[in-house]
């Protein structure tokens, strides 16, 4: 990982596909003080919790058997909608200059999601990324781990 300063007013954004924390840090870059801007949590229940049918089905071309299509995951359709979000929410968030950097933490298929959804405005405002699920850690231990790396 390659070192992100976190410098003072610095803004990140720990999330993970439910979850998500915004964060400003209110000390400096040697002594680090993030304060909770603001908490997310989107109810994202498994895929058995969320769909009602059975998945479909359809005659085999070799025999009278029938196969099952794969089921929809729910579950991760939601993850990445609830990542599509964020990146609304930080354009908001950029186009009212509410940050002028910003840090992403958030696991790699996450990260992904959300990097194809921002808009340039936020892009271009994006100081680092840190590929790491870091949203059920405490405030305190998200400032240890991005302060050892």
């Amino acid at each position: 990982m390659t070192e992100i300063r976190l410098e003072h007013d610095i803004w990140l954004l720990v999330a993970d596909g439910e979850k998500a924390l915004f964060l400003r840090n209110e000390g400096d870059a040697e002594y680090p003080n993030l304060e909770v801007v603001q908490k997310i949590h989107d109810e994202n229940p498994p895929t058995r919790e969320q769909g009602t049918d059975a998945p479909g089905r359809h005659a085999d071309s070799t025999g009278p058997h029938k196969s099952s299509f794969e089921e929809t995951d729910w579950h991760r359709i939601e993850k990445e909608r609830f990542a599509d979000q964020l990146a609304e929410w930080l354009y908001k968030l950029a186009h009212r200059d509410r940050f002028k950097k910003i840090v992403l933490v958030a696991p790699p298929p996450v990260l992904g999601t959300l990097r194809k959804e921002l808009h340039k405005e936020v892009s271009a405002r994006v100081a680092g990324e840190i590929p790491k699920t870091l949203t059920n850690h405490s405030v305190a231990d998200i400032e240890q781990v991005l302060m050892n790396g």
